[in-house]
Order: structure tokens, then sequence, then C-alpha cells
């Protein structure tokens, strides 16, 4: 197949119904070198997550039925137009490897934990921030790279005044639990839940996504989450008033290994302390939330 031919249906998103579920067969509709050189699989569905709106690729393993003819390792998966790339690389292969053959995909377990749990504490800040009167910290469109911010000061009195107050604010409704649920609903249904309205963003009479935590309003959202904030165990919440890079070494006592902005994770002098960050986009400041637990993997 020609990469540049957009195959006749998108690629069928088992996520989006099931975020639990890490493993699933599938048929392979084509195996081609991309034009950044890279190999990709498409298939007609997938468990994995590809990157974007604001949550990194799942990595993991595809291979055969017998798991005798190929064994492909997915490093990167990404979506254009419906279609889902992933894209990785072959520990073993069949040369007359072609589309129609029946594969098994497997979702690397801890990896999509840690992205979840990261992406619910993002719809956890947005509920926690009019509770602390920060209601007008909007937040924007899900891109956690620094060339799309727009960053502008927050005083420096009401900044340390409402720090405290919103960290307390969501580790209480950590310790209270509530539940995450995910659904499709008619853009109607979703404007209803969602406080009347929904972002401009999604078209009208689109079937939107919609992440509800508890009985609070409800959010546009393809992403994955957990099933209840209670997983979350802990949130440390840090403003940040200098440069990105230098405060990312400075919290996470590491190094940035890729792009700014990507999800890493990093061990402190702890080693039973698993240390991870997410970072939410708001139209006046920049937040990152950090959360702690020997348990964060399991």
């Amino acid at each position: 197949m020609d990469p540049h031919q957009t195959p006749a249906t998108p690629t069928v998103l088992l996520y989006h119904h099931d975020m639990f579920n890490l493993q699933s067969t599938a048929t392979l509709i084509s195996s081609f070198l991309d034009d950044d050189g890279r190999h990709a699989l498409i298939l007609d569905s997938t468990v994995f997550h590809p990157q974007g709106g604001g949550q990194p690729a799942d990595t993991g393993l595809i291979t055969d039925v017998s798991s005798s003819r190929f064994k492909f390792f997915v490093q990167d998966v990404r979506s254009r137009n419906g279609i889902v790339y992933h894209y990785g690389v072959f520990e073993k292969t069949a040369e007359d490897l072609e589309g129609g053959v029946q594969v098994v995909l497997s979702v690397d377990e801890s990896r999509r934990k840690l992205n979840s749990r990261l992406h619910s504490a993002g719809h956890l800040l947005d509920v926690c921030l009019p509770k602390v009167g920060l209601s007008d910290l909007k937040p924007g469109k899900a891109y956690h790279f620094p060339d799309g911010y727009e960053n502008r000061s927050v005083p420096n009195a009401e900044l340390h005044s409402k720090e405290l107050e919103l960290e307390l604010e969501a580790n209480n409704l950590i310790s209270r639990g509530m539940k995450v649920s995910v659904d499709v609903y008619s853009y109607e249904e979703a404007a209803m839940m969602c406080g009347g309205a929904l972002p401009d963003y999604i078209p009208k009479g689109s079937t939107p996504r919609i992440v509800k935590l508890g009985d609070f309003p409800g959010c546009p959202c393809g992403g994955t989450h957990v099933s209840n904030i209670s997983d979350l165990v802990n949130i440390k919440k840090h403003w940040v008033s200098r440069k990105l890079p230098n405060f990312v070494h400075e919290a996470m006592n590491g190094t940035v290994q890729n792009r700014w902005g990507h999800m890493e994770h990093y061990k402190s002098i702890n080693h039973n302390l698993i240390m991870a960050y997410w970072l939410v986009t708001y139209k006046l400041k920049f937040f990152f939330a950090f959360f702690s637990t020997p348990l964060f993997f399991n």
C-alpha cells in the first residue's frame, strides 16, 4: 500500500470504549516505510493511544497470532485523518508480510497507567480552580509544548495565597474519591454535560467523547483516564515562574531527555519513590502537578 493512500475507513479506536483493555486482535492493513524513514503498521482497529490531546503515545508490541512470523515493537503512535500509524522496529519479520494478517496487540501497562493518571490529574486541576477562586484561569487547548503557550504573570501575593489552597482542595477530592466516567454522547447531550456549551473546535452534529469527574461538569476528551480520582493518591502543585527547562531540571533532579512537554519517568534518590510530571496549560499561568507513590505503576 502506498503510505500516501488513505484506507477507506478510519481506524477503530478500541480504547475509546474500554480504556482498561490493553490487549486486542486486529487485521493488518499495511506495513511500509513512512516518509520519515520509520516503519509503520496500519491496522483496522487498535488499543494503542496515539499522541494527541496532551497525552503521549502508548508503546508496546504487535505480533502475529502465533508470534512466529513477526514481532514489532511499537515505539510511537500517531493519528492522521482518522488513520492510526504504529511506528516501531521489527525484531523479526516474514518476507511475505502483507495485509490481511491477523495480529495481536499488547500495550505497555506501566506507561498507559502513568499517562492515564497524569491525564486525569489535568482534569482534576480544572475542577479545583473555580473552587479556590481561580475561575479566570481557563484551560486552553491541550498542547503541551513550549512554542504554543501564552505565559502571563500572576502577582506573587495572589500566587502564594492560592498555592496551598489549590493543593489542599485537590488532595481533599482525591481522598474522598470520585468516579471518572468517559463515554460518547450526542452533541446536545455533551453540551449539557459540559455546562451548556461545547468549545468551538467540536463540530456541531458530532458525537463528542466526554470525561466527567463525579458530579462536576464534563469536558471533551479523547484520552485515557483512571477509573476513580482516588487512584491519583497525592498531588503537589508548583507554580512555574522561571524558564521551563530550568524548572524541570531542578524539580525533577533529572534531565529532560526528549522535547520539552513530553512526559518522562524519573526516580528520585530514594528509589522507592516514583516521580512523574504533567504539564497543564492555562492562558494566564503554567502549572506542574506532581504525583508520588511507591505503588505508582501497580
